[in-house]
């Protein structure tokens, strides 16, 4: 039997089967001539390709565009790839984006960046005070800049304002380990989930079928306590995670999720219900699995799961185990 761990790690809860089922040396500008000559060739090349009837993505530091560019992230028509090189951070080497700083000598850096430096990383002089490079913002202003995670294969290219936002949700940015708990920080492919799950996290207990009950126990361990099974049907695996926390001061709750080793796409093409049933008593919740791109804390955090304090437990739960009914359907 895998017992919880009160440190808040994610470790196997016991399972049991209901019904068998169907289952990733950019160089600064010279000195400020140097940028202002850079912006200028710059806004040449753009107004040559709006001539050449090259659409570009309009906008300004405070006013965003409708809607991101659909191109692929290299070999951009009208765009050569050393005009987006002017904008590349020389320490990660994404891309400056305004608002846009530069030292004293006129090399730039992503604010990012700058945040951990104490001088320039080109020319070694003071980053302070800080010098708005008003004319670069401008041309960037006119570029859709690719995802920077066009190498995993991301083909989006967007304006600046949007480009953040974009690579929060962006499906091809690397996965975490989807484990309650801060002590796994493995990270890579969605393929690799699965794999690095049954060989780091051996202890998970992983049953078959889309009816099955979750069994929890040892309920009332002090402090925070996760525990963690997989369900697998319909071809795909499923991360089932019941977590105590004292989210109020004082008042313990527990929090039960269901959670799709997929992305956002695939999680809206099943839904799920999980019941607690027992003393002629049921309480349940049905809802769309989350995608683990997005993780136990945003769910807990919003409280979009199966909610209960510890009295409600107790009321269905036998001898400090608690088994939830966990059903998984397609839509």
């Amino acid at each position: 039997m895998s017992r919880p761990s009160s440190a808040g790690g994610g470790s196997g809860g016991l399972g049991a089967g209901k019904a068998g089922g169907g289952k990733h040396g950019g160089s600064g500008g010279g000195g400020g001539a140097a940028a202002a000559a850079a912006a200028a060739a710059a806004a040449a090349a753009a107004a040559a390709a709006a001539a050449a009837g090259v659409g570009a993505v309009a906008g300004s530091g405070s006013a965003a565009p409708s809607s991101a560019v659909s191109l692929p992230a290299a070999n951009l028509p009208g765009q050569p790839s050393e005009l987006t090189a002017l904008f590349e951070c020389p320490v990660c080497f994404d891309y400056v984006l305004p608002p846009i700083l530069q030292c004293q000598a006129g090399h730039l850096v992503c604010n990012q960046c700058r945040q951990k430096l104490s001088c320039c990383p080109t020319c070694r002089g003071p980053l302070t005070p800080s010098i708005r490079n008003l004319a670069m913002e401008k041309v960037a202003s006119t570029l859709p800049f690719p995802c920077k995670y066009s190498s995993a294969g991301c083909l989006l290219s967007l304006h600046h304002s949007e480009k953040p936002e974009h690579e929060e949700v962006c499906e091809f940015r690397p996965y975490t380990c989807p484990c309650p708990g801060a002590t796994c920080k493995w990270h890579g492919s969605l393929e690799a989930v699965m794999p690095h799950l049954m060989h780091a996290h051996k202890s998970i207990t992983t049953l078959q079928g889309e009816d099955i009950v979750f069994l929890a126990t040892d309920i009332n361990l002090p402090g925070a306590v996760d525990w963690v099974m997989m369900q697998s049907c319909f071809s795909h695996h499923f991360m089932l995670v019941l977590e105590k926390q004292e989210k109020y001061e004082g008042h313990q709750q527990f929090f039960a999720v269901v959670l799709l080793i997929g992305t956002r796409k695939q999680a809206e093409s099943f839904a799920y219900r999980l019941e607690l049933n027992g003393n002629r008593r049921r309480l349940t919740w049905e809802a769309t699995p989350r995608s683990i791109h997005d993780g136990v804390a945003a769910a807990i955090m919003n409280s979009d799961c199966l909610v209960f304090d510890t009295s409600i437990a107790h009321l269905f739960a036998d001898n400090g185990n608690l088994g939830i009914n966990v059903t998984i359907s397609m839509c």
